[in-house]
């Protein structure tokens, strides 16, 4: 199994869509890449994101990333649908160098990839969300999501 980090704007609707992906075995909502290590204090610099665990054999790094640019908008700077500042913005953090690679790959090859505003960086830090977070659009499929319903459900099994 393999752990890569998945910023696109709020982490509900990434995490609602990115656990019905095949070859994602486990997620987990939270915040990556800021400037401090604490759970209870602000954000400070923090994008929401979802901690991805996936099955190799499964899928790919450049598959995930295909999967995240369906539920993105990659050109957008620090927003996604009505959700707007720095802990919206889109990325994908990792510890493993071939991961980045790959995601940087998968970026340079699309014909629009200078217009493509989604960070691929090494994972500098993480803190899992609170427990109201983590998977909170199955437990309240009402609240606001930027990801349309039906992207939601595409990928279920």
């Amino acid at each position: 199994m393999q752990t890569i980090y998945l910023a696109g704007g709020c982490l509900w609707g990434v995490q609602a869509f990115v656990k019905t992906l095949p070859g994602v075995t486990a997620t987990e909502a939270g915040r990556a890449n800021g400037r401090t290590g604490r759970l209870d204090g602000p954000y400070d610099g923090y994008a929401e994101c979802v901690r991805t665990t996936f099955d190799e054999t499964r899928v790919s790094v450049s598959q995930l990333m295909a999967y995240l640019f369906e539920a993105i908008d990659p050109y957008s700077v620090n927003r996604q649908g009505a959700d707007i500042g720095e802990k919206y913005r889109t990325g994908v953090y990792s510890e493993d160098p071939a991961h980045l690679a790959e995601a940087a790959a998968f970026i340079a090859a699309r014909p629009d990839h200078d217009r493509i505003r989604v960070e691929v960086r090494p994972l500098t830090s993480y803190v899992r969300s609170a427990d109201e977070h983590q998977d909170r659009l199955d437990r309240h499929p009402g609240d606001y999501c930027h990801i349309p319903r039906e992207l939601l459900e595409k990928h279920r099994a």
